[in-house]
């Protein structure tokens, strides 16, 4: 079974209104920024470098404070909280690193697996990302200033099992912060 890229504006895979199932490649990190969108003298290929970089520091360091929570004896919540962020931050890092060696690109015809060259250079893949749920949307009222007349639909934002496993884990250490951090 195959589907094709979610473009913008195209069907979903599977939409029941309140879910949509999508097939979208993000570039970049949350919501599709980039690294050269804060950095404007990167070039966007070294912004990725930099990004999926930077990524790998953030693996080294969370698995680092993951091995000290478990030696040290500390609450199951908070060993738990962390091993969800690993667990989202390397499944995250595998498409970044892996998925443009190993498929070709999506755009306008359906990709393969382990092509003789893939769509980018190792390091330098895109993160897939297929859930959605927009909730419910308006449009605002034309008498509020700057968004008056516009269309707004709550949680529009496509995203991964991964980004869902870091964003419970760092709710738990936010939530429980006064138990977890002494």
């Amino acid at each position: 079974m195959n589907f094709p890229l979610s473009m913008y504006g195209s069907d979903a895979i599977v939409d029941w209104g309140f879910f949509k199932l999508l097939f979208i490649e993000n570039k970049g990190m949350a919501w599709g920024t980039k690294i050269n969108d804060f950095i404007p003298f990167l070039s966007e290929e070294n912004g990725k470098l930099f990004l999926t970089l930077l990524r790998v520091i953030a693996i080294i360091f969370i698995g680092n404070w993951l091995v000290k929570t478990i030696k040290s004896n500390s609450s199951n919540l908070k060993v738990l909280a962390l091993s969800l962020i690993l667990a989202g931050a390397i499944g995250n890092i595998i498409d970044s690193i892996f998925y443009g060696v190993i498929f070709t690109h999506s755009y306008g015809q359906i990709a393969e697996i382990f092509p003789e060259n893939g769509y980018a250079p190792f390091l330098f893949g895109h993160v897939v990302d297929m859930l959605q749920f927009p909730l419910f949307s308006w449009e605002w009222p034309n008498w509020i200033p700057y968004i008056g007349g516009n269309n707004f639909t709550f949680f529009k934002y496509v995203f991964n099992i991964a980004d869902t496993s870091i964003s419970i884990g760092v709710g738990i250490l936010i939530f429980f912060n006064k138990k977890l951090f002494n």
